[in-house]
């Protein structure tokens, strides 16, 4: 059965400009052959509305977007027709420089513009995001390197020491903190959608430290 969309689901995202995604998302659909009906049932909206976001008679919101793109097994960044430059699969040590937001330091241990984001990340005691509780599409997996991990999932909160590791849907309320005077280190990867729309979820604005 399908359901329609919700009010104002057709509707950009208020202060976003999407690019026309008619094309693309007509595209997707045929070499994923599917009919409009199959798709539409699968992205969870009414055939109408879909061939609407498919003649560009209205424009998807990135809520739609999400859901278009997981339906035809794709990202974000295809259903926008932006073309990824060609990524180095090599990070090499002493690479890019830490960047850090609200105390929290970042390095990146994967390539760019990829669908899964490699980070490595040190966490300090009691500082700014701590508290930050983030709820958002894809899965994250995180490893403890050094030091111990507070690790609030849902209403449970565990204790992860070095070489412990945590592996969830990133749709389950969490937020991380270090429990060591020194704080922790871990590495992260999530699997978050890229695209200029769908950004990292790591807080605040991040500054470079070379």
């Amino acid at each position: 059965m399908t359901t329609g969309p919700a009010p104002g689901a057709g509707q950009p995202v208020e202060g976003e400009t999407l690019p026309v995604v008619a094309p693309r998302l007509r595209e997707l659909r045929r070499r994923a052959g599917l009919t409009l009906e199959a798709a539409a049932a699968r992205a969870r909206l009414s055939p109408a509305h879909l061939s609407r976001l498919e003649t560009g008679r209205r424009q998807p919101s990135l809520p739609l977007l999400l859901g278009l793109a997981r339906t035809y097994g794709t990202t974000v960044s295809e259903l926008l027709g932006e073309t990824p430059a060609v990524v180095d699969p090599i990070v090499r040590a002493g690479g890019p420089g830490a960047r850090e937001a609200d105390g929290w330091t970042y390095w990146r241990a994967g390539g760019s513009g990829r669908g899964m984001q490699a980070l490595r990340v040190h966490v300090p005691a009691g500082r700014g995001q701590g508290e930050l509780v983030r709820v958002h599409p894809g899965e994250e997996w995180l490893y403890v390197l050094t030091g111990t991990l507070r690790l609030h999932l849902g209403e449970t909160e565990h204790l992860l020491e070095s070489g412990d590791s945590a592996h969830f849907d990133s749709l389950t309320p969490h937020r991380i903190g270090a429990a060591t005077a020194a704080g922790a280190d871990l590495l992260f990867v999530h699997t978050l959608l890229q695209s200029s729309l769908a950004g990292l979820c790591l807080g605040g604005a991040p500054t470079d430290r070379r």
